[in-house]
């Protein structure tokens, strides 16, 4: 039951010691954000004590981001110790490799993926911009979640691609279930995040599965960590949708045509509707084209 026929203890032990210590860690990390959060807001709720945590956070984002970069930070400290002093194994081996070409071409991939679907809702008429295209409203979120989308793209790519799927390679495993139990954890992730959606989910394992092509196709993880980063920070923070249901903050602000849930992705964001199915699609055909001429290039040198 712990362990495999060659004797190592199997990799789902692993990795859910992993996930469990990285969500203890992460409200750890969390805790002196929510306590100075308290104490500048304490002296404003009157009788009742009552604190209105989000539109609190929402008032304070320097705060908001001590909250969650803290906590994701704490994912990332966490992701580094257990794979050191538990797996045993180095930074290169959890996918710090290869050229930060690829890094720059998962930031480029995941920019244009979101731009592409917001041109499509504009032309469809199923999104209204509510400031125009030469007037941008930049604002302290444009920085702090910038700042937050890099944190994340690392920490979730460090634990749900490298840790994951090198923990699982390690005990040879088979490519397609490293991929697929990778993805779906990646999805349950995201089951308790606002105004969630099955299409969402479902979405949110197809990137799953194409980081973890990304991973497996470069031998590293500086594409999907760009891509990651990008594909959060376009969609909430440049256009102004919802990114896995989570209030938006962009320099420009949509209205999205109600009714259309299953195209525009509604309250969840565009990753909850069937066009970023498409270019989630897509971003495996844009992988493997890079990847055939990264390795062409690589031969001819």
């Amino acid at each position: 039951m712990f362990k495999n026929q060659s004797g190592q203890v199997r990799a789902g032990w692993f990795i859910l010691l992993a996930f469990a210590a990285m969500l203890i860690v992460q409200q750890l990390f969390s805790i002196p954000a929510m306590l100075l959060l308290f104490f500048t807001e304490a002296p404003f709720s009157g009788e009742s004590g009552y604190i209105d945590v989000l539109a609190a956070l929402d008032a304070h984002p320097w705060i908001y981001l001590l909250m969650q970069a803290g906590g994701t930070a704490g994912g990332i400290l966490i992701t580094l110790l257990l794979w050191r002093f538990m797996n045993k194994a180095t930074m290169k081996q959890l996918g710090f490799r290869g050229s930060l070409k690829d890094l720059w071409f998962g930031l480029f991939l995941g920019a244009i993926s979101i731009t592409l679907i917001f041109i499509v809702l504009m032309a469809t008429t199923n999104v209204t911009l509510i400031n125009s295209l030469s007037n941008p409203q930049f604002s302290v979120f444009t920085i702090t979640f910038l700042i937050l989308f890099i944190l994340v793209g690392f920490s979730e790519e460090m634990f749900f691609r490298g840790y994951v799927m090198s923990t699982m390679a390690s005990r040879g495993n088979k490519k397609w279930v490293i991929y697929v139990v990778s993805a779906v954890i990646f999805s349950l992730a995201h089951v308790g995040n606002p105004n969630v959606s099955m299409i969402g989910l479902v979405n949110i394992a197809l990137v799953g599965v194409l980081f973890a092509y990304m991973f497996d196709a470069t031998k590293s993880l500086w594409l999907p960590i760009g891509y990651h980063i990008t594909w959060n920070y376009f969609q909430g923070n440049v256009f102004g949708f919802a990114v896995s249901g989570t209030t938006p903050h962009g320099i420009y602000g949509v209205e999205v045509a109600e009714g259309r849930d299953w195209l525009t992705g509604g309250a969840f964001g565009l990753e909850g509707g069937l066009l970023a199915t498409v270019l989630i699609l897509a971003g495996f055909i844009a992988t493997s084209l890079y990847s055939r001429q990264k390795t062409k290039q690589e031969q001819n040198t």
